[in-house]
């Protein structure tokens, strides 16, 4: 893929399409969270700094192809404009010929955000003619919205056929890290993975066994293994049909020589809101549910992961939600900070996905890995071993 990193690239004067993602958490006309924003500084400070007219096309929310006044980019065009200390003109009419003209009036080094691209329902159909008519409001086109780029929308896949297109530095940045745990792995490599459901998750676990040295699977999918070997699992969350996908798993790690981990010991409660206890697995009584891991469990995962030099964690170890819950996803955090802490250079550290990111933002521990994808979709996708549109497009 070609990178606006690259040197022959000259910018100035050009208009640069740049699609991002701008689809942040908001309330009441407020942005709760922002860092998706902060991840495409570097791309548009690049293009400031290269004197070239900057047009960027984002989302936010699902609209479906309608107008939704709660939907508008504009609050997010105010927040850029004082993250980047540089004004940020808002365009909220429709795409038009009028709309090449005011492009076109704009100084170098400018920047102006179109409204909601997916208030258009061409959009998501990936629409030819729309792909040409959003081309047109630029020379170059680049993707810098990585966690869009399994959609194979017009301003993800379809504009790439009208214009020379190039990948953003956040997603050159993703992709790299991906690589890392995916192709140009230092072993031993260790997933931890978590989530609430086994089948969700079972594609990514049947792509990485083929280069993983362990697994460890946690939460409600541990539930699964346990049950698997006839351990009596109460009320807690399981997919019905578990003993198949865990099966596959066993069978598939058996052939590549990759270890499968899971709960030695959990902590449980009846309710969601309650307590919790300590238990071998062994002692779960029917009215009770998993909802952490215990001791003995966190003891092991501390020394698979000493042993690791990769490490990739996706999903959390229990109910977090609930303080009594969370000291298992907190300790992981801990164990993958304080290995970090000491062999900072020889210990590659990459997590993703909605939840997993929501936990390292709660325990303050960004700062832990060497790369933490916001992504979501296309993050587990890419894990899946499926190749997404924004990717083969740009290709």
């Amino acid at each position: 893929m070609k990178s606006i990193l690259d040197q022959d690239l000259r910018l100035e004067g050009k208009k640069v399409i740049v699609r991002v993602d701008l689809n942040v958490p908001m309330k009441d006309g407020t942005i709760t969270e922002a860092s998706r924003i902060v991840k495409i500084l570097p791309t548009i400070k690049l293009l400031i700094e290269k004197k070239a007219k900057i047009i960027i096309l984002s989302h936010i929310g699902r609209p479906k192809g309608k107008i939704v006044n709660g939907m508008s980019l504009e609050p997010i065009s105010k927040k850029l404009s004082n993250l980047l200390n540089k004004e940020v003109l808002f365009n909220k009419n429709r795409i038009n010929e009028d709309t090449l003209i005011e492009i076109d009036k704009i100084p170098n080094g400018s920047i102006m955000l179109m409204e909601n691209i997916r208030f258009y329902e061409e959009e998501e159909k990936n629409e030819d003619s729309f792909s040409k008519k959003i081309s047109r409001l630029g020379d170059i086109y680049v993707n810098d919205a990585f966690s869009c780029s399994h959609r194979a929308h017009s301003s993800i896949e379809g504009i790439t056929k009208y214009i020379p297109s190039y990948c953003g530095i956040q997603f050159v940045e993703e992709i790299n890290a991906l690589k890392k745990i995916t192709s140009k792995i230092t072993k031993p490599i260790t997933c931890i993975i978590g989530g609430s459901k086994i089948s969700t998750k079972i594609n990514i676990i049947s792509n990485l066994i083929k280069n993983f040295d362990n697994i460890i699977i946690i939460g409600g999918m541990g539930n699964a293994m346990l049950k698997n070997t006839g351990v009596s699992i109460g009320k807690s969350l399981c997919d019905e049909g578990y003993k198949n996908l865990v099966e596959e798993i066993l069978r598939k790690s058996t052939s590549h020589n990759c270890q499968i981990h899971y709960p030695l010991d959990v902590v449980v409660s009846k309710k969601l809101d309650g307590d919790g206890t300590i238990k071998e697995i062994n002692e779960i009584k029917s009215d009770e549910m998993i909802l952490d891991i215990g001791p003995k469990t966190i003891e092991s995962i501390k020394n698979i992961v000493e042993e690791s030099n990769t490490l990739l964690w996706n999903g959390p170890a229990g109910y977090f939600e609930n303080p009594n819950f969370a000291n298992g996803t907190k300790k992981i955090l801990e164990i993958i900070a304080d290995k970090k802490g000491r062999v900072k250079n020889k210990t590659y550290a990459v997590a993703g996905g909605g939840e997993t990111v929501a936990v390292i933002n709660k325990f303050n521990k960004l700062d832990t890995f060497n790369f933490v994808s916001t992504a979501g979709g296309a993050f587990l996708e890419y894990l899946e071993g499926k190749e997404l549109p924004g990717i083969k497009a740009l290709k």
